[in-house]
């Protein structure tokens, strides 16, 4: 099952509302995101990353899932 970088951005910028967030991806399985936002400030890279996977809701979830890997990188984005 195949999934739209616009639905794995839009979920991430719902959870996120200050990120600047940038989605690649043509396959529709494998994409990489960068994801830089306030909210990651005084958190470890695996607490950003875990937040960032929570946004999307499942939609990386096993063999069930829609979206099969995901290239990411956070940045605390400064205000």
């Amino acid at each position: 099952m195949a999934i739209e970088a616009s639905v794995i951005e839009n979920l991430i910028r719902e959870a996120f509302p200050d990120a600047d967030v940038s989605v690649d991806g043509a396959d529709g399985v494998h994409m990489s995101a960068i994801v830089s936002s306030s909210q990651f400030a005084g958190k470890s890279m695996i607490n950003q990353h875990r937040m960032v996977f929570s946004a999307l809701k499942g939609k990386m979830d096993g063999p069930n899932g829609e979206l099969h890997a995901l290239a990411l990188t956070t940045k605390i984005k400064e205000e």
